[in-house]
């Protein structure tokens, strides 16, 4: 794990000044049936898109937060990452987007019947949202809904 000290001068005053919020913990749900069973979507939020799916857009104030549907058959090495934030090396991601979308690592899962299925829609997010409001009430809820279509049992959220 990295040190507040890599960063930037500019970045570390960003950090020590921004009003982080505090959210209450939530509830561990149990899961209602074994993971061989269930149906896994795969939620991350490096900002992953498909060629002809528009990028993020990084000039949004507070952040970009709609999300991109990733089809569960998509080919990773064609994903595109647009990620506004300069606090983490892209380089990784870019070379192997399975490190922020698994879905070759899940694909393999499922074929070793030790997942049941993949949902047919992955979501992806960027993340770096500092005004979550947006995301909360309206792309978050959204989102849900469709994974709940999917007949979703369980989601792997990667955090980039």
């Amino acid at each position: 794990m990295g040190e507040v000290s890599e960063f930037s001068m500019g970045m570390r005053l960003f950090l020590k000044a921004y009003p982080w919020r505090r959210i209450d913990t939530v509830p561990c749900a149990p899961m209602r049936k074994p993971l061989a069973a269930s149906r896994l979507a795969i939620i991350t939020t490096a900002a992953l898109h498909l060629a002809d799916q528009p990028p993020f857009d990084e000039r949004i104030k507070g952040g970009d937060t709609s999300y991109r549907v990733i089809p569960a058959d998509a080919d990773v090495a064609a994903l595109r990452e647009s990620h506004r934030s300069d606090t983490f090396d892209h380089e990784g991601i870019r070379a192997d987007p399975n490190l922020a979308l698994p879905l070759d690592r899940v694909r393999e899962l499922v074929a070793e019947h030790r997942v049941g299925t993949l949902a047919p829609r992955n979501l992806s997010f960027m993340g770096s949202i500092t005004a979550p409001g947006r995301l909360v009430n309206a792309s978050a809820p959204e989102a849900a809904r469709l994974l709940v279509e999917d007949g979703v049992n369980a989601a792997l959220l990667v955090p980039v």
